[in-house]
């Protein structure tokens, strides 16, 4: 099974540590978020990941070469339009990519390997979208709307009232998912802005044709890496996964 995953921003709310590196190359625990990622994905049998670059593409390429785990091949995926388009562009880029069954993830998405775990277990429908829930969402959260286990919306904009958790930037596709999210992507790009958007406002789309279900991780550990106020308990949890951690047959090399 095949992971992309969408690393060609800067994350300039993250400045002045990204001023001149990716936010995917931050060093959480004396590992990039990018080295937490693969090894997550090596840890549940992933055995190919595409990370698409951008912003210092050269530095993650070195990450990338630097990286050797058994069982997982990591290769590197060159977005051109990364300025110019939000993570939308990443994905028609990669579009080539989505084919069978493969993980979407997005490249600020910290998380423990039981997140994704949980998340393959679970994910029946075309299209899997990974929650948590928690007592408050912020304008921020990308919020999820369900009915009968079936997402119905997605959005950062939707009523606070009608909430039913947030997205943590985990997606999973199986079957004709991957065809369709592709066509999608190919139908909100021919709009005006189309460049502009989040690609799970695609997902939103989908939702429509009841080919979107989610799967909740609640409980289990993640964070995701947006803000400075987000450094430091992303920092926590990965000095607890080190003391935990079953060792590798094989460490990163350099």
């Amino acid at each position: 099974m095949k992971a992309i995953i969408l690393s060609a921003g800067q994350g300039k709310r993250l400045a002045p540590l990204t001023d001149d590196r990716p936010k995917c190359l931050l060093p959480l625990a004396g590992r990039s978020i990018l080295e937490w990622q693969i090894r997550a994905l090596a840890d549940n049998g992933i055995t190919e990941a595409v990370v698409v670059t951008g912003f210092r593409a050269d530095a993650v390429e070195r990450e990338v070469a630097r990286l050797r785990f058994p069982g997982i091949r990591v290769r590197c995926l060159f977005n051109p339009f990364y300025a110019v388009a939000d993570n939308v562009g990443s994905c028609f880029v990669a579009r080539h990519e989505m084919t069978g069954d493969f993980v979407l993830l997005n490249g600020d998405t910290l998380f423990e390997p039981d997140v994704l775990a949980t998340a393959l277990a679970g994910a029946e429908a075309p299209v899997t979208v990974t929650i948590d829930r928690k007592a408050r969402y912020d304008d921020d959260d990308m919020k999820v709307i369900l009915a009968a286990g079936r997402l119905r919306r997605i959005g950062k904009q939707l009523p606070f009232d009608d909430i039913d958790g947030e997205s943590i930037g985990l997606l999973v596709f199986r079957g004709d998912g991957g065809a369709r999210f592709c066509a999608g992507l190919d139908r909100r790009l021919r709009l005006e802005g189309g460049l502009r958007c989040w690609y799970l406002s695609v997902v939103d789309e989908l939702a429509g044709d009841d080919v979107v279900g989610v799967t909740s991780i609640h409980g289990r550990q993640w964070a995701e890496v947006d803000f400075p106020m987000d450094v430091a308990r992303a920092e926590a949890l990965a000095r607890g996964w080190l003391g935990a951690e079953q060792p590798l047959c094989e460490e990163a090399s350099g």
